[in-house]
């Protein structure tokens, strides 16, 4: 992690390094909220999401024969998968020309899991339209470049 005055920068990855991610937090908060979603898949991978409508994230893919992105459900949003390790850091929705993340914070280095504050989540039968309407108030958008 690293820190400024007025923000702080999250980098992490998948266990091998092949799909880096970077997550720009625009203020210097004491904690940082994260969701424990309850759906299969996040569950099954032990995935714990954070995000910030006005930070900013990068992904890097080294190698993009060992990647996938995964979809299930309702397919909107695609989960980037190391097909080397197995592990998913990100998640990703495209919306009006823009992709919005999720970053899996328990892919993050050199962070202080007390920082985080965990609240459960269920979106089970939200319909897609309030789907995106909340990723598009709630996640992370692309850094710009």
């Amino acid at each position: 992690m690293d820190e400024t005055s007025s923000q702080q920068q999250f980098h992490g990855s998948c266990h091998c390094g092949n799909i880096k991610i970077t997550l720009n937090w625009p203020d210097s908060t004491a904690t940082i909220p994260v969701r424990a979603c309850g759906c299969d898949l996040c569950t099954k991978h032990g995935a714990v999401w954070t995000s910030h409508p006005n930070g900013s994230f990068e992904l890097q893919i080294t190698d993009q024969v060992k990647a996938a992105q995964y979809q299930f459900g309702t397919k909107t949003a695609e989960f980037h998968l190391c097909l080397n390790c197995g592990v998913i850091p990100a998640a990703t929705c495209t919306m009006e020309g823009t992709q919005y993340a999720v970053l899996n914070v328990n892919t993050f280095d050199d962070v202080d899991p007390s920082l985080f504050d965990s609240s459960p989540t269920d979106f089970e039968g939200e319909s897609i339209k309030n789907r995106l309407a909340r990723r598009h108030r709630n996640w992370t958008p692309q850094a710009a470049g």
